[in-house]
């Protein structure tokens, strides 16, 4: 049986957000997206504890690419980890120092890896580069040297060389990029090949200080990540001696959240798995920075979509459809993610726990496709115009909406900071 014909388990907002999630739909139209700066706040601090000082700890952008989203989590002790020269902006405009950021990702294109050098040029690099192959190097390598970096007073490029694991993720097929037939990342001989040939042939202007691995999003065990760990591990203490500078793994990140109930390793489960690992290493062959890369972990609960109901049918149960969807929220289209769903209202009044006994529903978006749905939830008799919020949206809605069918960009809203972050484009009625 398809997993989403089963109702999710989601966060139950307290009574005074629930209230502020109806606001917040009322005010700004619906659909909205909404973040609760107390419960991202929470989440960060519980990254912090689990990481703390000196781990360096790079939000990952991609999950939620909103300016004032990823202003609010870098202010919390993050820097900003980009795949593009796109989202290395969104950084900047959201104050980060490119001291603080790091360039990573498969499809880096000759223009991202030159803004990197010219960031060097100009005496202000980037935390570092990850290299994903051979020929990235080389290029990388050729477009420093035409800079002159590591010479007249120009610093080096640090990079770090991203470390296929060759694992199986305890995930989605499509979220583990851990695994060996992935396209992300080199096998330990193409890494330590790499690394060698960077310290032939890289002179002063790139310094190799480390290696790089991601494993997967949303991992239901802390197996695959331990293992993967253990081998980049290996991977730098064979490279370490005589080589100083190759001082750092950063181990991604990949911390699940997942609907209430179904069990899942917190932040500080991965974390407890490290000092044996670096104890099982000479002290002179383990890493001496060490990073992760949250993103999912730091901001998915704290983020509410507030759709309207549009039409309520009978289909051998009842079935509803919302003005949000795919557009708004792709991952259950895209791979069959899913989303719990909470009434805000029914039958035009606030939803509490003296409303009618909920009914396992089907709930559907807008578009015009029939992938465009939401799974079975246990939602209470519903009408047009009601509101439901969809929980656990703050990661990878925003950053992955699109306008397909014409659809303009929903609002962001931020909970304790009242202000629209991305305003929807006004639209002509035809």
């Amino acid at each position: 049986m398809d997993a989403r014909s089963e109702p999710s388990i989601g966060p139950e907002p307290s009574p005074e957000l629930a209230a502020a999630l109806r606001g917040a739909g009322r005010r700004f139209g619906t659909p909205v997206h909404v973040t609760d700066v107390a419960t991202l706040d929470r989440a960060a601090a519980a990254v912090r504890d689990a990481f703390p000082d000196p781990w360096i700890r790079q939000y990952s952008v991609k999950a939620n690419d909103v300016v004032a989203i990823v202003s609010e989590v870098t202010a919390r002790g993050f820097g900003a980890n980009g795949v593009s020269r796109g989202e290395w902006a969104v950084a900047r405009r959201a104050g980060v120092p490119n001291a603080r950021i790091s360039l990573e990702g498969v499809g880096k294109t000759d223009a991202d890896l030159r803004a990197a050098v010219r960031a060097a040029a100009d005496g202000d690099p980037l935390r570092w580069v990850a290299v994903e192959s051979a020929d990235e190097a080389e290029r990388l390598t050729d477009l420093a040297r035409r800079a002159a970096l590591g010479r007249s007073g120009r610093p080096p490029l640090d990079v770090l060389v991203r470390l296929n694991p060759d694992v199986a993720p305890e995930t989605l097929p499509g979220l583990a990029v851990g695994a060996g037939a992935s396209k992300f990342g080199l096998t330990e001989t193409e890494a330590t090949g790499v690394v060698e040939w960077l310290g032939a042939n890289a002179g002063d202007g790139i310094r190799a200080r480390g290696i790089h691995l991601h494993v997967g999003s949303q991992l239901r065990a802390v197996d695959a990540w331990r293992d993967a760990v253990r081998r980049g591990l290996a991977v730098v203490g064979l490279l370490r001696p005589g080589n100083a500078d190759f001082d750092t793994l950063d181990v991604g990140g990949g911390f699940p959240i997942l609907p209430l109930g179904e069990p899942a390793p917190d932040a500080s489960r991965f974390a407890r798995e490290l000092p044996d690992l670096l104890e099982s290493l000479p002290e002179d062959r383990r890493p001496t920075r060490l990073a992760i890369e949250p993103g999912r972990a730091l901001v998915a609960r704290a983020g509410w979509i507030v759709a309207r109901v549009l039409h309520v049918r009978e289909r051998g149960g009842p079935l509803v459809v919302l003005d949000a969807g795919m557009t708004e929220v792709i991952r259950p289209a895209l791979y069959g993610a899913r989303h719990p769903i909470v009434a805000l209202t029914s039958f035009g009044r606030e939803a509490d726990g003296t409303t009618a006994e909920p009914t396992p529903t089907r709930v559907e978006g807008p578009v015009c496709e029939s992938t465009d749905t939401l799974g079975v939830h246990d939602l209470p008799p519903l009408r047009r115009g009601d509101l439901v919020a969809i929980a656990d949206t703050g990661a990878y809605a925003a950053s992955l909406t699109s306008t397909y069918n014409g659809r303009p960009r929903a609002p962001q809203v931020l909970i304790g900071i009242d202000a629209v972050l991305r305003r929807a484009p006004r639209t002509r009625a035809v």
